[in-house]
């Protein structure tokens, strides 16, 4: 625990990452409204330049930070400014994450690990170092995805990075009550956001998902996200599609919800993705 020093004001931050675009950047676009007391928010991510229009555009609050979250060593910078600097985080918001569609024989090895080092070793590890820094109500917020409720077959990898991060979310939720500190896990369904330019090679002619069903708009995901965060609730869960299949999902066998899937989406199971 952070004790305040004598004398010295302890600065309130909020900490987002994924910060340069889609959910975080719109995260941060709505708290910076709802807490205005605060002294910065650290914005993380690789583009800098962006970050820096952020700040220029949005509020000087913003103080850009670029780190590379699935290397380490960019993750022990961030741990050494919380040392130096001694904030008091309020909330932290783990926004960064990406995906890939595509058979898992398709996608190299490499990229598989990467996938696993920002969704889900990059949160555990920005939680275990903020956490020093938190105290009672403060709140940590994780982007998970409807697609943590299930297995998916040809987006395999990211749906179970997603699946992780929800129920560590949850438990975490659960671990942390003896100190007053709230977890939230955030599970959207298909969003408008530049995750789609990294899930999917357009160079392909053949892509995975040729049906979407529904597409929500980032604004309303994360407007109802920041309510349930302050309502105290472990998951939030937007959209009437959204929520209906996460319902499905528990009360289907996986095996028929993944053989619906697949026939939605005209896979057959082979790395030729089309049927």
């Amino acid at each position: 625990m952070v004790r305040k020093q004598k004398g010295d004001k302890m600065k309130k931050i909020i900490v987002v990452t994924g910060a340069s675009s889609g959910m975080g950047r719109e995260f941060m676009l709505q708290i910076l409204d709802k807490e205005r007391e605060i002294d910065e928010v650290w914005a993380i991510a690789r583009r800098e330049d962006r970050l820096k229009d952020l700040k220029a555009k949005i509020s000087n609050k913003i103080v850009p930070i670029k780190l590379d979250l699935t290397n380490e060593k960019d993750l022990l910078k961030y741990k050494e400014r919380l040392e130096t600097e001694k904030p008091n985080i309020i909330i932290l918001a783990n926004c960064a994450g990406f995906g890939v569609f595509d058979h898992s024989e398709n996608v190299k090895t490499d990229v598989k690990l990467n996938m696993i080092d920002l969704n889900v070793k990059a949160p555990v590890a920005l939680i275990d170092y903020s956490l020093p820094y938190m105290k009672e109500n403060s709140k940590i917020m994780n982007i998970a995805s409807c697609a943590g409720f299930q297995p998916i077959p040809y987006i395999n990898d990211y749906a179970a990075t997603k699946s992780f991060l929800l129920s560590y979310s949850r438990a975490l939720n659960q671990e942390l009550k003896y100190r007053g500190i709230h977890v939230l896990a955030v599970t959207p369904y298909w969003t408008k956001t530049e995750f789609f330019d990294r899930a999917i090679d357009r160079r392909k002619k053949k892509e995975v998902v040729i049906k979407y069903v529904a597409m929500y708009d980032p604004a309303r995901v994360m407007k109802l996200a920041i309510k349930d965060l302050y309502k105290k609730k472990d998951v939030s869960c937007y959209g009437g599609m959204n929520k209906f299949q996460r319902v499905l999902t528990k009360l289907l066998p996986h095996s028929l919800v993944m053989k619906v899937w697949s026939s939605q989406q005209k896979l057959d199971g082979t790395p030729s993705i089309r049927k």
